[in-house]
Parts: structure tokens; C-alpha cells; sequence
């Protein structure tokens, strides 16, 4: 096959797999401007009436407001802990460090419903009741590994001469990690940080099992939409959160892929 042929056929190939991945959120989108809630195809008509009516509902502000919290809370943990986690086992050797390591990345691979399971017997065997803390603690779990490894992966991919530069010219260890060492994995840090805030934002299964009577959004959405008058209102929220995800997903891809202190500049 010709080299220009290869070409056309990557480009063809490229347009139906991102075809297959938007064209369904493109119909979600279709669908929040219906004029009927039955969501028959074709489309007869177009408003914007339900925007409003989503707005306005008292019940998708506060399942917002308790995503956003859970969200914020669960990237703060994961951004502490995820770090020094990522310095413990880069920086230090020690018995069954490659273990630790498979330990900590675990948790992303293991199937929500196990992981939700857990975390609600473990709930219910320490009694401290379902809270907006125990959704924050659920979420943790899965958004440390995302910190985990953008912290890690920048560590190795950073040298440590520029530290030990730093000491010889008469910085402390704080120092150097103030001047040095942070500037360095900053960039890891807000990415893992946004990643790990969308990753929450969006989380069902586990926020099903630790949640109690709580309703974050995508919560909310599960038990509306199986209501048929309230599916141009959920199409509404689901086009709103398309677009909230989409904006630290982004931002994300533009910061995982800066080098700026790396080894190699």
C-alpha cells in the first residue's frame, strides 16, 4: 500500500473511532433541547425550556454543591497522600517497595463494586454512620492512585542532580524543595489534582455503597432517569456535566505533557 493510501486510511480510521466515542454525548446533546420528553427520533422541535427548569430545581443545586464538595475534599487527601507516597517509594529503598508500589496503583484496577462493598462493610462494622465524609473517604481511595502516578512519573523522569546541586550551594531541605524540587512535579501535581477532581465528580458506584441517603449529581441522574418525565431534565444536567468535565480533563492533557525541569532540558 502506498504511503499517501496509509495515510487516508488513518484519518478514516481516526474520524469513525472518535465518531463511535461523540456521537452518542452528541445525541444526549440533541436531546436537551427537545420539545418532547419521549425522546423519539427524529427531533420535531428545539427550546431551551429545560434548561430553566434544571436551574431551577432545588435538588440537582444540592446534589451539585455535594459533588463539588466531595470532589474538592477527595483531591485535597489524595493530593497529600499521593504525593508522599510517590517520594516514599521513589525516593527510598526498602523491603518490598516494588510491592508497595503495586499496592498503591491497586485500587483503580479493582472493579467499583468490590471497592464499594469494602468501604460499606467497613462503614457499617465501625458504625460511624454514612456522612458526606465516608463519600470523601470512598472517593479517596481511587483518586490517590491518579496523584500516585503523575507525582511518580515526573520524579523519574526528573534528575536528582539539580537537587543535590541545590544542597551543595547551601539550601536546606526545605529549601531545596521549595525553589527545586516543587516547581519541578508542580505541573504533576495540578494535573493529577484535576484528573483525580473529575474522576470524583463522576464517580457512581462507589459513592452507591457509601453515600447512604446522600445524592451527589451523578446519583441523581441514576435515579431520575429512570423516571420518563424527567428525562429532558436529565439530558440537561448531563449536558452540563459533560462540559464541567471536560475543562480539568483538558487542562490535565496540557500539563501532563509539559517538561519544563525535567531530565533532559
Amino acid at each position: 500500500m502506498k504511503p499517501g493510501g496509509s495515510a487516508r486510511w488513518l484519518r478514516v480510521a481516526t474520524i469513525g473511532i472518535l465518531a463511535f466515542m461523540y456521537v452518542p454525548l452528541l445525541i444526549i446533546l440533541l436531546y436537551a433541547f427537545d420539545t418532547d420528553k419521549t425522546q423519539a427520533w427524529p427531533i420535531q422541535g428545539l427550546t431551551l425550556d429545560w434548561f430553566g427548569v434544571a436551574f431551577g430545581n432545588q435538588d440537582v443545586r444540592d446534589a451539585l454543591i455535594l459533588s463539588i464538595q466531595v470532589g474538592l475534599a477527595a483531591t485535597g487527601i489524595a493530593l497529600v497522600l499521593g504525593t508522599l507516597a510517590s517520594f516514599a517509594v521513589h525516593r527510598y529503598a526498602f523491603f518490598g517497595r516494588g510491592t508497595v508500589s503495586f499496592l498503591l496503583v491497586l485500587p483503580i484496577a479493582l472493579p467499583g463494586i468490590v471497592t464499594g462493598m469494602a468501604l460499606n462493610a467497613t462503614i457499617n462494622a465501625s458504625g460511624i454512620g454514612f456522612t458526606t465524609f465516608t463519600i470523601i473517604l470512598g472517593h479517596a481511595t481511587f483518586c490517590i492512585v491518579v496523584v500516585f502516578n503523575n507525582v511518580i512519573a515526573r520524579l523519574r523522569r526528573t534528575s536528582r542532580s539539580i537537587e543535590e546541586a541545590s544542597m551543595d550551594l547551601g539550601a536546606d531541605t526545605l529549601q531545596t524543595f521549595r525553589y527545586v524540587t516543587f516547581p519541578v512535579i508542580r505541573t504533576a501535581l495540578i494535573a493529577g489534582g484535576l484528573l483525580a477532581f473529575a474522576l470524583s465528580f463522576d464517580e457512581v458506584i462507589v459513592t452507591t455503597f457509601t453515600a447512604g441517603t446522600q445524592k451527589t449529581i451523578p446519583l441523581w441522574i441514576f435515579e431520575q432517569i429512570q423516571r420518563a418525565h424527567q428525562l429532558p431534565v436529565v439530558n440537561v444536567v448531563a449536558v452540563f456535566l459533560i462540559l464541567l468535565s471536560t475543562i480539568p480533563v483538558y487542562l490535565a492533557q496540557r500539563l501532563s505533557s509539559d517538561t519544563t525541569g525535567v531530565a533532559g532540558r
